[in-house]
Parts: C-alpha cells; structure tokens; sequence
C-alpha cells in the first residue's frame, strides 16, 4: 500500500505539488544538516514513505553527492542546485531553480510522498519561501554557543519546527542542554523543537519524533500516523 492509499484527509490547498509534499531544511553551515538527512531517509523508508533529496552549495554538488554515495536512496532521486550566490537567495528571494528541480522530480517519480530540500549553510536569518515549500525546519547544534535562541532570529523563530542538533557535544562545549531546549521552548511557544543528536551514536535521540511530526502534520494532515 502506498503512502497515498494511507492519507485520510484531503490534501491542503496550500500543497504546492499534488505529488509531493516539500520540505526545507535550513540552518547555518555545520549544524548537521546533510548527516540529518542521511539519518531520517531509513526511518521514512520504514514507514512507506518514497522521498528524494536536494541540496544546496555555493559552488559545488559536494552535498548531493555525499548523499547519492551514501547507500540510502538511489542516487537518481538527489538533485544538486548550485546557488552561486548567497544560500538563502534560492530558497528564498528568488527560488526558482529549486522549484524547478522539485516540479523535475515530481515528473520523474510520481510516486514520490516528499521531497527533502537542504539549503546550503546560512545565517540565523535564513528562512524559506512558501512558494517552495509547504513546511520547513531550522537546524541548529549545540557547539554553536547557546545563545542562539535567546537572539531571536527570523530562521529560528518562523520554523515550522526548530532542530537542536548534537546533543552529545553540550557538555563538551560548556552548554547545557536542557536550558537550551528549555528557552528555544519557551520563545517558540507552541511551535515545536526536538533535540537531536543524528550521528555518531548508536541510539540516535529526536529522529522518530521528526519524522512523526512530518508524517503527522504534512503527510497525513492530521490523519493517525501509521505504526
């Protein structure tokens, strides 16, 4: 049964492909971003769920080939875009060339559920258009000071869901981990945050709950979320 024959609301209006749901993943450079995706692609494959991948770089496909190598999705369905300009221009001022490589993959495989789209690493302030996609998550980590949330910044506050990644590394650095999380709560209100740690260790903490929320709130619009 495909992933389709499972939904049991109808699809948003908002969907900005009747294939597939699309959706961002932003953050600044080093927060793990690409290992996240490495990380969630088997859970969606555990749940049914036909996805594909495209990245961001400046100047190279150095992304998309980490992924196309890495044995976790045929290769065909990871696109590269090269911004050759700031990261957040394509996904936002002007995302053409993400779109038409999303509207590419849709047409290639039709029987795709979501299309990943990473943004190269950027700014606090980078965020996504919502005429690329339908939701969109902001990654940060740990070993990046942890007064990210306390300064506000449009990527971490717009999200549909913030990410805090590697949490294994916060005492490390001299972080602590549940203030961090505590306060991102706190100034997010009732948009989620999921602390993360992707790589690296066997149990790999936040990644079922990422991909359930996705399954819940842009897969199924709030139909139950299979086991």
């Amino acid at each position: 049964m495909t992933i389709q024959e499972k939904i049991a609301a109808p699809e948003p209006a908002n969907r900005k492909s009747q294939f597939a749901a699309r959706i961002g993943i932003g953050g600044p450079v080093g927060s793990g971003k690409t290992a996240l995706i490495e990380a969630l692609i088997p859970l969606f494959h555990d749940r049914g769920v036909e996805l594909a991948v495209i990245t961001n770089d400046l100047v190279t496909k150095e992304d998309a080939r980490r992924v196309q190598a890495s044995g976790l999705i045929d290769p065909e369905r990871v696109v590269a875009v090269e911004a050759g300009a700031c990261p957040h221009t394509v996904i936002r001022e002007d995302p053409t060339l993400n779109i038409a490589a999303a509207d590419d993959l849709a047409a290639k495989f039709p029987e795709l559920d979501l299309i990943l789209i990473e943004s190269g690493g950027d700014n606090l302030a980078s965020t996504f258009s919502l005429d690329l996609v339908d939701w969109w998550m902001f990654v940060i980590d740990v070993a990046q000071g942890d007064d990210i949330p306390r300064k506000r910044g449009p990527g971490t506050l717009q999200c549909d869901l913030l990410v805090i990644n590697k949490l294994d590394l916060a005492r490390h650095v001299l972080v602590d981990a549940a203030n961090i999380l505590a306060e991102a709560s706190a100034i997010r209100g009732e948009r989620p945050t999921i602390g993360c740690i992707s790589r690296g260790l066997a149990e790999r903490k936040g990644l079922d709950e990422i991909v359930d929320l996705i399954c819940h709130q842009v897969l199924f619009f709030g139909a139950e979320v299979p086991a």
